[in-house]
């Protein structure tokens, strides 16, 4: 069984796929499945992975039987994957070389049931690299709530810390997946090396501030049901390491 489980929900990406699924390939650490749940897709993404799958047999392609969004793709194959480690990137992103190599030596190290790194933001054609997003060296549930550190494509689980885990089919499910970590007591562990690179788009799905902001604010609420002062006394403290997290590409 592979060491790592990589989990990639895509959807409409066919130009830039292959380029995701290359920054895995070119790892220095190699042992790795690459579980791509493609969304029904209308372009060729599938078919570009079905490319790739074909000439290495760690890429594998799920195919969803109708729209669902990224919750249940990152879901469907969570439920397919065998490595002690979970990682996360979604089919836009791209990861540096060394990321899981450094990383999973750092989480090991730190027993992390859930690591993170540093990262960069790139713009749509790769053309523009934008200032080092530097992380937390460590996150507790109640720090957690009030926190944007963790960022997807950064954020690696180990099962055997962790335990079996599901994602939640919320706005911000991975915000929610953190939570359900760290909840019982976990540590989350950072480690600030530029080691990933997130893709800016005008069609992500979360690239709206207002609608990423109600999205918390809902799982403050009705999922990890806290008081209306709880909620807005973390909400205000999100809120201000968000906009500082956007005031700058």
């Amino acid at each position: 069984m592979p060491v790592i489980s990589i989990i990639t929900p895509s959807w409409n990406v066919e130009h830039l796929i292959g380029e995701t699924i290359a920054s895995v390939q070119a790892q220095t650490f190699a042992d790795w499945e690459l579980l791509i749940a493609d969304d029904c897709s209308t372009d060729n993404t599938a078919i570009v992975i079905e490319g790739f799958a074909a000439k290495d047999p760690r890429v594998k392609l799920i195919r969803q039987k109708r729209n669902g969004g990224p919750a249940l793709a990152r879901q469907a194959a969570i439920e397919q994957a065998q490595g002690r480690f979970v990682a996360f990137l979604d089919s836009d992103d791209l990861w540096m070389p060394a990321k899981l190599e450094r990383q999973i030596a750092f989480a090991r190290e730190h027993r992390a049931a859930l690591s993170y790194t540093a990262f960069r933001r790139i713009n749509e054609d790769g053309s523009i690299k934008g200032r080092l997003i530097t992380v937390p060296a460590s996150l507790t549930y109640a720090q957690l709530l009030k926190n944007t550190a963790v960022a997807t494509l950064t954020a690696i689980i180990d099962r055997e810390i962790a335990g079996n885990f599901a994602m939640k089919n919320e706005g911000y499910d991975d915000f929610c997946l953190w939570l359900d970590i760290l909840r019982p007591g976990h540590v989350a562990y950072g480690l600030s090396e530029d080691l990933a690179r997130y893709r800016v788009r005008g069609v992500s799905v979360s690239s709206r501030p207002m609608r990423s902001a109600g999205w918390v604010w809902h799982i403050y609420r009705n999922v990890e049901h806290l008081s209306l002062p709880k909620s807005a006394w973390c909400f205000a403290h999100w809120s201000a390491r968000a906009w500082l997290k956007r005031r700058r590409f």
